[in-house]
């Protein structure tokens, strides 16, 4: 006993990148039933009473106007991954973490990332006339640090064609043009943005419909139809060079001509227009008239989809190349478990001022520095290590995030506890949350501790109750934000939340400090809120004795997934295999949860009672990576979460067991017994993969 324990901060050590195998990350996984690194706590006071007393201090050193004042000084200026004023924000954070007083550490990779050289667009009308159209916000220009409207890693092109509007996009869009009889061959493709398909997805849709070019717009609220929705249209998560593995310094990077990083960016070039603009176009379109569905959400006065009379000349050039990017942490290092990490996320850049996004979140996790510095100065020491990331280049595809979990995948794969990612802290009113299911209770427990921020002398739980009926947590299979590589490539459970579903100035120039202070939280009380969750969840997975996972909810989730699918498939595909793991999860989720409340009521400190909480402990934590696959999903290997992650078929409906929904999808190509075939072994795969879980749960291999 007492043997030396890793110091968390080999997690920043610069150190050649190599592509870290599953069957290393298995084996440690494995090892940590079994190794149970512990020393002699430090002396503290670690106990039920003053966890509570410390997490009272937490929630009551809350104040708006300091969080006021950092989101103030982080929108000064727009702040670009990759740009001068991106490294001021870094250096902004690092200066607050170290003014504190907290472990700061700076790691940086080279990462491909994309910017626009010039682009003009022009609309010509059947009456001879025509108008130059702006392509970035009125009173803007790149003097004012402001990046023109683009799509990162858009192609560069050109095209002089007639417009045709394809509503959103989708393949169902599509077939309704192709049953008006239009073609959309060798037309500029105008798209609203809308549904869940993303921007790289509905471009992808208009190349493979013969459009020569897209133009994307988003319907803005009042007073924000001139903004310009910028963002990325490639796919897939991290650096494109380095897929899989770090962008360290020396290390190995693909060609940008690689097939391997090409096939990853559109084939046809886009870019982002204001709803004024497509108003503008699509009052002077004729031809084919609107399909009946797709009237409701159009301006009156809208006649045809096309093609034409109007014509737009299209340019636009761009510029793919590799610059620095920073991500900048803090660490808290525990004083009994130092190897076991509790991480909240959060990132900087931002496409312009960010205020909502992503800089809401910025100043939340600045404020729960400042107050767990405070608590430190109160004597507290966490239990477990807390490490606070602020991440550069999300915006580029979750780069920073992604970069940073390859290059520590098998140290996260053996002691991360959870990460816990906000990025839009408030966007308006509502709570919402996504999470990993173990994390449910967790999280309702912890909104009943904190104050509503619109309704005086409620709780977030009773506002949240009485808005939803229930308490809604999603899930996390989408690749929209820095979760994505911690649950969907590491197996790390986690946590998503922000206030406020949309708002009507993502990703414009009206993205600003003016804009949080007129309509999106005037008095910070929503921010307030947003940083009292998330800073009291990652102290209880930080001091609680035993973590505060309930499986019981992921076996409730997991028996709905299976009873969704057997409404799906016909007789032909046995979901028996699915239905025998997931009893057999059931039974470990149950016996676990026994474990823990006798383990909870257990008042000894005995090093054999602390030798058993802390092999439960790495038991409940483990779980979550038995979900993964070494393998990854076909064709889509980053991949290896089998329960979460995004499905090929952007149109499903299915949100979980990626894996099965692409099946589904791709068995529509194939011959019965062919389809039927692939669908059953990737229910044998998710069956599998659930049985692994269990089996992590239980501890035991016989």
């Amino acid at each position: 006993m007492g043997q030396h324990l890793p110091n968390p901060t080999t997690l920043f050590t610069s150190r050649p990148s190599s592509a870290c195998t599953y069957l290393s990350l298995l084996v440690i996984c494995i090892l940590g039933f079994y190794t149970l690194h512990y020393v002699h706590p430090a002396p503290s006071s670690s106990n039920p009473q003053t966890n509570l007393r410390f997490r009272r201090i937490f929630l009551s050193h809350s104040t708006n106007a300091t969080v006021a004042s950092y989101l103030r000084a982080l929108t000064l200026h727009p702040h670009l991954a990759g740009t001068p004023p991106s490294l001021d924000t870094a250096h902004f954070v690092r200066a607050h973490f170290m003014g504190l007083g907290l472990d700061t550490r700076s790691v940086h990779y080279n990462s491909l990332l994309s910017y626009p050289l010039r682009s003009s667009l022009s609309a010509h009308f059947s009456n001879g006339s025509h108008v130059d159209i702006p392509l970035t916000e009125p009173g803007l220009s790149t003097e004012n640090g402001v990046v023109g409207a683009y799509h990162a890693y858009s192609p560069s092109g050109s095209a002089h064609a007639k417009v045709v509007f394809a509503n959103h996009g989708t393949d169902e869009d599509y077939r309704a043009l192709a049953e008006l009889g239009v073609n959309v061959t060798g037309c500029v493709v105008l798209v609203k943005r809308g549904g869940d398909l993303p921007r790289g997805e509905a471009v992808g849709k208009a190349e493979q419909n013969g459009a020569l070019a897209v133009l994307l717009y988003t319907e803005g609220g009042d007073g924000f139809k001139k903004g310009f929705e910028r963002g990325l249209v490639r796919s897939g998560a991290g650096d494109p060079l380095t897929p899989g593995w770090a962008g360290v310094d020396g290390a190995e990077r693909l060609d940008p001509e690689d097939p391997e990083v090409l096939k990853r960016f559109p084939k046809i070039p886009s870019m982002p227009l204001s709803a004024e603009a497509a108003q503008l176009l699509l009052a002077t379109l004729g031809s084919s008239p609107v399909p009946d569905q797709w009237r409701a959400s159009l301006p009156a006065g809208v006649r045809g989809v096309g093609p034409g009379p109007t014509v737009v000349n299209f340019t636009y050039q761009g510029e793919k190349k590799v610059v620095a990017i920073h991500n900048v942490f803090a660490v808290i290092r525990g004083a009994e478990e130092p190897d076991r990490y509790v991480l909240l996320g959060n990132h900087r850049d931002a496409w312009t001022y960010g205020a909502v996004d992503p800089n809401s979140g910025t100043a939340a996790l600045l404020d729960i520095a400042r107050r767990y510095d405070l608590l430190m100065r109160s004597g507290w020491i966490p239990r477990r290590t807390i490490i606070l990331c602020s991440w550069d280049a999300e915006e580029f595809g979750m780069v920073g995030s992604t970069e940073w979990v390859e290059q520590n995948l098998a140290n996260l794969g053996s002691k991360a506890v959870a990460y816990l990612n906000v990025d839009c802290a408030v966007q308006g009113p509502g709570l919402f949350v996504r999470a990993t299911p173990q994390l449910d209770n967790l999280i309702v427990e912890v909104t009943k501790k904190v104050k509503d921020p619109d309704s005086e002398g409620a709780t977030v739980y009773e506002t949240w109750m009485a808005a939803n009926r229930s308490i809604d947590i999603q899930r996390l299979s989408a690749l929209d934000s820095d979760f994505a590589p911690f649950v969907q490539h590491a197996g790390v459970p986690s946590i998503d939340m922000y206030y406020g579903r949309d708002f009507p100035v993502y990703h414009t120039a009206f993205d600003a400090y003016d804009w949080m202070v007129n309509f999106g939280d005037p008095l910070f009380q929503r921010h307030v809120a947003v940083a009292g969750i998330w800073g009291l969840l990652a102290l209880h997975l930080a001091d609680d004795s035993i973590l505060p996972f309930n499986f019981l909810s992921y076996v409730d989730q997991l028996k709905h997934y299976k009873d969704v699918l057997s409404s799906l498939l016909d007789g032909s595909v046995s979901l028996h295999p699915l239905t025998t793991a997931i009893q057999e999860f059931a039974y470990a989720a149950k016996e676990v949860e026994h474990e823990a409340q006798r383990l909870r009521d257990v008042q000894s400190t005995s090093e054999l009672v602390l030798l058993k909480k802390r092999a439960l402990n790495d038991r409940l934590m483990l779980a979550e990576r038995g979900f993964l696959d070494s393998d990854g999903l076909e064709g889509r290997q980053w991949f290896k979460h089998l329960v979460y992650a995004p499905s090929s078929d952007l149109e499903s409906k299915l949100f979980f067991f990626p894996g099965v929904a692409d099946a589904i999808f791709q068995a529509k190509r194939m011959s019965g017994r062919e389809g039927q075939a692939k669908i059953q072994h990737e229910i044998w795969r998710v069956a599998r993969a659930i049985q692994r879980a269990a089996s992590s749960l239980r501890g035991e291999i016989f």
